[in-house]
Formats: C-alpha cells, sequence, structure tokens
C-alpha cells in the first residue's frame, strides 16, 4: 500500500509538471504569434499599376468573419469572410487605372497574386513567431539559471509548439484564404458596395474653351461673400461667390475657370448626384465637368458635409464636452461612409477620358492657439483641439485618397490668420457664413492652389508661378479681382 501511495504520488507531480509546462508552452505560443503579427511586414502584391499590401489583422475570438480593409488610413471590414482566428488584412497603396482597366477594378492578375500575398505573409509570421518563441525561452533560461541541455529543450519545445499553432490556426483553420482572395475582381468586392455606375456626361454642348474646373462644397462657392455679377438661379442656389477661389485662379491666370461649387454638396447628393435645393434641382457636378473636355485641371473641395460637420460643431458648442462616446462614434461612423464615398469619386476622376490633373483640397484649421473670442460661442480651448483632431481626421483620410490615385493633395496655410487674430480669413459668428473662408481665406487657398498647379501641370498649360518675394500668405487687404 505505501509502494503504491509513493507510485501516485510521483504520478500526480508529473502530471501536474506536464500541465504547467502545456500552459506555459500555451502562453509562449500565444505571445510570440501576438508578437509575430506585429513585427511582420505586409507583403506588396501588384499588377497593371495596382498595389495592394496584404497582412493579418488582430486576431478576434471568432471562428470566422470578415477581414480588414485599410482604405485611406480608415480601417474597415471586408465584405468576405474568412475562416479561422487570423483573417487577412489589406491596404490599398496605389492605385492606377489605366484605359484597360475599368473604375474600381482590379486585374486579374493583382486577384491571383491576393492568395500568393497571404501565404507567403504566413511564412514570414510563422518564422518570425518561432524567432520570438526561441528568444523568449533563452530569455526565461537565463533568468532560471538552466542547463544547456534544458536550454536546448525549452526553445525545441517552444519553436515546436509555435510552428504547430500557426499550422492549426492560419493552414488548416484559414486554409480556404487563399481561394477567398483570389476571387476578389474589385475594390467594391473588397469593401461590400454596389459598383458605381460611371456618371455621364450632363446633357448640352461642350466646354471646349474651360481651363479648369472646380467641385465640391460651400468652400468652393465661397458663401459668404460677394456674389458673383449676373448670376444665375443656380448661382444664386448654390451660394458662388466672386470671391471663390476659381474666381481668384481665373483673374491671376487669365483662366476661363468653371466653378460647379454648391453650398451642401456632398460626394453621393452634389458631386456624383443631383442635389436637390429647395425647388431647384442641381445636375451632378461632375456631368458638367464632362462637358469641359478641354480642362487641364479639376479641383475638389469636399468632406464637410459627408461628416455633417455643421451638426457636428453646433453639438460642440452646445455640449459640455465635445469627445463624449456618442459623438465619437458618430464621426467614426460618418468618416467610414465618406471614405467609402470618396473611393467612388477619386475612381470616377481617375477615369476621365481627357485625364486632367486632379487637385484635392484639404480643410484649413479655423481654430488657433488663441480662442479666447470662441468663449461666446461656446467654445473652450479644449473643444476647439476635439474640433481641431476631427478636421485632421478628415484631411487625412483627403490625403491618402488623393496619394493612392497619383492626385495632388493642398492644404491651404490659415496660421496667423484664424479666427482669434486680429486679421481673420475665416468667417465668425457675426457674419453671414460662420466658419467659411472670408475672401482672404478664398484667396489664401487659390495661392496654395496655384502653387500646386505651377508644379503638377505641364509646362504648356501650367500657370505662372508666383514672382520672385510674394509670400505664401496673402494679406487681408488684398481684393481679388472679379471673376465671372
Amino acid at each position: 500500500m505505501r509502494r503504491l501511495s509513493v507510485y501516485a504520488g510521483k504520478w500526480l507531480r508529473r502530471a501536474r509538471r506536464l500541465l504547467a509546462a502545456a500552459a506555459a508552452l500555451a502562453v509562449l505560443s500565444a505571445v510570440s504569434i501576438w508578437l509575430a503579427i506585429q513585427l511582420t511586414p505586409m507583403q506588396s502584391v501588384s499588377a497593371a499599376g495596382q498595389t495592394v499590401q496584404v497582412g493579418a489583422a488582430q486576431p478576434g475570438r471568432s471562428m470566422s468573419g470578415p477581414g480588414e480593409l485599410e482604405l485611406f488610413g480608415e480601417t474597415i471590414a471586408t465584405r468576405p469572410h474568412f475562416d479561422g482566428p487570423i483573417r487577412p488584412l489589406l491596404k490599398l497603396t496605389h492605385i492606377n487605372l489605366a484605359p484597360q482597366v475599368g473604375a474600381g477594378e482590379l486585374v486579374p492578375d493583382l486577384s491571383r497574386s491576393l492568395g500568393s500575398g497571404w501565404l507567403r505573409y504566413c511564412l514570414w509570421e510563422s518564422l518570425i513567431a518561432a524567432g520570438c518563441a526561441a528568444v523568449i525561452a533563452v530569455a526565461v533560461a537565463g533568468v532560471r539559471r538552466a542547463t544547456r541541455r534544458t536550454l536546448l529543450a525549452m526553445v525545441a519545445a517552444g519553436v515546436v509548439s509555435v510552428c504547430a499553432v500557426n499550422a492549426v490556426g492560419i493552414y488548416l483553420l484559414a486554409s480556404g484564404t487563399p481561394r477567398v482572395l483570389r476571387q476578389v475582381r474589385s475594390l467594391d468586392d473588397l469593401v461590400g458596395r454596389t459598383p458605381t455606375q460611371p456618371v455621364p456626361a450632363a446633357q448640352g454642348p461642350a466646354l471646349p474653351h474651360v481651363n479648369a474646373v472646380v467641385l465640391g462644397d460651400s468652400t468652393a462657392a465661397a458663401i459668404g461673400n460677394r456674389p458673383v455679377q449676373h448670376p444665375t438661379g443656380t448661382d444664386r442656389t448654390c451660394g458662388r461667390s466672386a470671391d471663390s477661389y476659381a474666381a481668384d485662379l481665373a483673374a491671376v491666370n487669365d483662366w476661363n475657370v468653371l466653378n460647379l461649387a454648391c453650398q451642401g454638396a456632398t460626394v453621393t447628393d452634389g458631386v456624383l448626384g443631383v442635389q436637390t435645393r429647395g425647388d431647384d434641382v442641381i445636375p451632378p457636378q461632375l456631368a458638367v465637368a464632362q462637358r469641359a473636355t478641354s480642362a487641364s485641371a479639376v479641383i475638389v473641395s469636399i468632406g464637410a458635409n459627408d461628416m455633417n460637420w455643421s451638426v457636428l460643431t453646433g453639438l460642440c458648442a452646445k455640449s459640455p464636452v465635445c469627445d463624449d462616446k456618442a459623438s465619437t462614434a458618430y464621426f467614426t461612423e460618418r468618416l467610414a461612409a465618406f471614405t467609402q464615398n470618396y473611393l467612388d469619386l477619386l475612381q470616377q476622376l481617375a477615369a476621365l477620358p481627357h485625364h486632367p490633373a486632379v487637385l484635392v483640397n484639404e480643410y484649413y484649421d479655423p481654430f488657433g492657439p488663441d480662442t479666447a473670442c470662441l468663449k461666446k460661442d461656446g467654445i473652450t480651448p479644449a473643444k476647439a483641439e476635439v474640433l481641431s483632431s476631427r478636421l485632421s481626421a478628415i484631411n487625412d483620410v483627403l490625403k491618402s485618397g488623393a496619394d493612392t490615385f497619383h492626385f495632388t493633395s493642398v492644404r491651404p496655410d490659415f496660421d496667423g490668420h484664424t479666427l482669434c487674430s486680429d486679421q481673420p480669413f475665416v468667417q465668425n459668428s457675426a457674419d453671414k457664413a460662420p466658419l467659411h473662408p472670408t475672401a482672404a481665406g478664398e484667396l489664401a487657398i487659390a495661392l496654395a492652389d496655384q502653387r500646386a498647379l505651377t508644379t503638377t501641370l505641364p509646362a504648356s498649360a501650367a500657370p505662372s508661378p508666383p514672382a520672385p518675394g510674394t509670400t505664401s500668405t496673402p494679406t487681408p487687404t488684398s481684393t481679388p479681382t472679379p471673376g465671372s
């Protein structure tokens, strides 16, 4: 009986050691795989000018679900679902819509490459995970002052454990991932949207003498400033001004600039689709722009209305704080929706048959370091900081999208001329259009665009560079020449 008791005690102690070793290996595997996902570089796959990076999203608790697509800096769920806890992360890097590639299409060679890119990433991740396991095992053995034999055993056990977990977690559970990726034929397949129909040109005669076209919202329309001379009904409805940056560019370069911008315009309701304001129905701006077949540049100012920016700023002014959970969640949701609509717009701009240079204007920051004058409006320094950070997030999307499609992004500089400065470029709460540019602010935007066009357009179409000694910031007393 005593011998049996001793044997049982030894068996229990051995079982405890085995369980402890198994638990340690499980923890080692989890930590090593997590580190490997952080460290493994994404793999680039390219074809016909299209480039997508393939990596792995953070492991989830579910055993199946969507992957992740990083679109212009914003992460959204993919339409395809994948098996396994480790699912792909895809990042659009460069999109070049060649004539043989329709808007939104990923050429077949690239679709096939997505699967091989995933397998290549998994191989690198497995090697790095094994290396992490070996390093951790060596560190633990050093702390325990283990013998060389024990050290080798710990390293071997850790590497084998990690490789086994990777084989189960990626190759077995995610064996269908390459097949799913090879079925992706378009960007719409990834983001889960109905393919956008190209906007047909609006009916009417061609506009061969237009040098540049401006698309966008109230910032480009320059609402709150002087109305255009001899305005049409649409000019009045849209609030277009003689002080707009489109008018400034026209006057400086002796150009015919077609300003189609309209207050309240969004990507879907205004630029790509019809816009209704009261009883007026305004045709899609891009449809009219396509009649300007000789225009060498298209300048776009869009995004604020897509984000319901006026509502966000109004709620911010009335609320105790601006970064509460509800408003933050709302902003995040709107930004994700805008990102996808912005993709549609960029695709259609890239597919324009006359291939104009495209400038995407980012938004100026109306809030400077001094916010004392905004206290009466309910804007504190902390609130101004939140609003500025959200504007920065919108600008990041605008810039990333422009870069992805090889367009030019332009950020106007209002430093020293924000709301509470002596000579603001922004209309205040007592003006006709609060937070919108003044005439001088529009001139600052025009100057930023002018510099970008000088380097973007071919020499035959580019405007003359600013004269030597011209400053990057116009003085508020400057009066732009009225445009037509």
